[in-house]
């Protein structure tokens, strides 16, 4: 099966909240996350299509060789939502130790990783349609960068 980019890899990641806390899926987490994701390509990292789920996060990533690594830009995303949390008067921690990652290898696995993703609200009971979950949508459309 070919790269989607051989130069940039699109991973697919999961992120837990400690304890397995409900706490990703309000506005105010959500905003800090789309700002921080919105302002990853100045270091290289697009971020594509995500689900904030209550108390875990999947997204789509494309790093260029020259934004570093995976682990350190995970370790900062999770700090910019941690300072968010913390605004909320939520104490730390916050999140489980490291995350998941899967590199993708075509095109038909973004779409098929994205179509079970986006029905994680549906399967959780939260919402009956997936469209209508209001915290997801997509940062930068990586399948045409």
């Amino acid at each position: 099966m070919p790269w989607l980019f051989a130069d940039a890899p699109m991973y697919f990641i999961t992120a837990g909240a400690h304890n397995r806390q409900r706490l990703l899926a309000n506005d105010a987490v959500h905003a800090a996350f789309r700002e921080f994701a919105a302002q990853a390509t100045n270091r290289g990292v697009w971020v594509g299509r995500y689900v904030l789920m209550p108390d875990h996060l999947h997204l789509f990533v494309s790093l260029a060789p020259e934004a570093g690594t995976l682990s350190a830009w995970m370790k900062s995303l999770k700090n910019t939502l941690s300072k968010t949390l913390r605004q909320q008067r939520i104490p730390a921690p916050h999140w489980q130790k490291g995350f998941f990652d899967h590199v993708l290898r075509s095109e038909e696995s973004y779409l098929e990783k994205w179509m079970y993703v986006a029905q994680n609200p549906v399967r959780a009971g939260l919402v009956a349609n997936a469209a209508d979950w209001p915290y997801q949508g997509e940062i930068h459309a990586l399948e045409k960068r």
